[in-house]
Parts: structure tokens; sequence; C-alpha cells
């Protein structure tokens, strides 16, 4: 009679209901000893080198949701109420928060991280950050990212959001390839959208204004615009061109400080033909002047 039974599935059953009834008691004892535990401290971890936020404001968050923490039994405290608030806050982009058993409270925080400021046409001020999101500048902290001004439409409400036009779009992925690059990072400071709505990228060496165009073929473009800084600049010099134009992926467009040498050619023409001819000159000096990397696009 005995042969037929299961004896190894009953000792698995009961093996069960008493890890289900030890984890029950447990469960009881932890929930008893909460209710006799009290908040003795709060500890707040803001990691990262920008300061958005301080201890201060995580502070006045608590007490304005909570009132006083400490001495008040961990039962009566909302935690995730607490997550909820500090994620409401615009400067945080994610929230931590638990209690251990000695009646700690801690609170973790991870800072948004800016990657682009921008200045609109409307002189609004805002930051865009790592993700893509508009966040608000603060009164105590200015961080050191690339600044956007110019023909820039896109507006903020003062709140995180996502962008809007296909422009500021153009502008987050700029500064994004920018940022990464650690070339580009160290040489350009600014971004600037013309009348035009080009893109330009303004230089800590030279004084020459980079025409982007748009944020379309960005690795192309500025591999270019290197092979043009590694073997052009060096010989005519950092402040010969006023502008170097790389919208366009195939060739480099400059235009020279001075035309002088130009002024009476382009004087005995008409002028359609003096716009044809400073065309076909610039270009046919980009052609002589940029010897190409093995690796690297044509660039006519």
């Amino acid at each position: 009679m005995f042969k037929n039974i299961n004896w190894k599935a009953i000792f698995k059953g009961f093996a069960w209901v008493i890890s289900l009834g030890g984890l029950f008691v447990l469960m009881s004892f932890v929930s008893v000893k909460n209710r006799s535990i009290k908040c003795v401290d709060v500890r707040i971890l803001i990691p990262g080198a920008d300061n958005f936020i301080e201890r201060e404001e995580v502070d006045a968050i608590l007490k304005q949701t909570q009132g006083e923490l400490i001495g008040k039994d961990l039962e009566q405290i909302n935690l995730h109420d607490i997550e909820d608030q500090m994620k409401a806050n615009p400067y945080i982009a994610q929230a931590k928060v638990y209690a251990d058993m000695d009646g700690v409270i801690n609170i973790e925080v991870k800072q948004r991280q800016p990657l682009l400021r921008i200045i609109n046409a409307n002189n609004q001020d805002f930051y865009v950050d790592i993700e893509g999101l508009k966040m608000p500048v603060s009164p105590n902290f200015t961080a050191n990212v690339i600044v956007a001004n110019g023909a820039i439409y896109e507006g903020y409400n003062g709140k995180v959001d996502t962008l809007k036009t296909q422009l500021a779009t153009e502008l987050y992925r700029t500064a994004h390839y920018i940022k990464m690059d650690t070339l580009w990072d160290a040489q350009i400071e600014q971004i600037f959208v013309n009348a035009d709505h080009d893109i330009e990228l303004v230089p800590r060496v030279g004084n020459q204004r980079i025409i982007l165009g748009n944020a379309d073929s960005l690795e192309v473009k500025m591999n270019n615009l290197l092979t043009f800084y590694k073997k052009a600049m060096p010989k005519v010099g950092w402040d010969t061109y006023k502008s170097i134009n790389v919208k366009y992926t195939n060739q480099i467009v400059c235009e020279k400080n001075k035309l002088d040498s130009l002024g009476v050619l382009i004087k005995s023409k008409s002028k359609e033909d003096q716009s044809k001819f400073t065309k076909a000159f610039v270009d046919s000096m980009a052609k002589d002047t940029i010897a190409q990397e093995p690796q690297a696009e044509e660039i006519n």
C-alpha cells in the first residue's frame, strides 16, 4: 500500500509549507519590529560633480511632504511617496528611498546630466540633458556645457519635457557628437544657428565660422573638417578663412578673410559671373590645399 506513495513529493510539499510558515513568521516579526522602530537619522547621497540640488533642498522636500521624520515610527513614513516627490524635482533623474532595521532612512538621488544649454530667439534659457530632455537652468549652479543660440524657436515651459522641433533635435545630436569626441569637445566652444537656419560651430582656435548645415552625416562632415585642419591649416594659417563650409559631404567650401587679389577680376565681370568665378576659385582652392587621407572620402 505504501509502495505507490510518492514520498519525495510529500517531503517536498512539507518543505514548502514549513518555508512559507517561516516566511510568514519572519514577516510578522519584521512588521511588529517596524512598528516599534523610530526614525533616528536621514542619510542623503547625491553623487556627481554637478550641484543642481543640495541637501537643504532635499530636506525641504521631506518636511513639506512628510513633516519631521526623526522620531517618527517607520511604519508611518511613506517611502514610496518620498521617492515620487524626489522624482518630481526637475533636476533629479532617479531616486531610491529605503529604511534599514536601525531606523535610518537612506535617500539616494541621481541628478540629471546636462549636455547642452539653449538660449532661444525669445531669450528663453534652458538645458537639454544627456537623454534629450529639456530641464531648467539653476540659480545656484551653472553647468559647464556647450551653449547654442541664434535663430532657435524651441520653446520651454519650465518643466522637464521632450524636444519639439527638428532643429532642437539636431542641436542635441550635434552637441552629443561633440561631447563624445575628446578632440571636438576641446575645440568647439559654441553652437550658433544663423538666419538661414544652418548650424554653425564656433571654435576655440581660429576665428572662422564652421558651417555645419544640419546634423545629417555628422561623422563624415567632421572627418572632412579634421582632414582640412590637418592638411590645409598648417599651410595657410588659422586666420586665413572667415568661414569653412562642410555642409556638403563631398566638398569643403572656404571663404577667405581677404580677397583683394581677386578684386580686379571680379569687378570686370557681371554679378552672375562674379558669383560663379568666386565659387570656382574657392572650390579650386579647397581642392589644392586638402591632401586626402587614404581612408577618407574624396573632397571635391
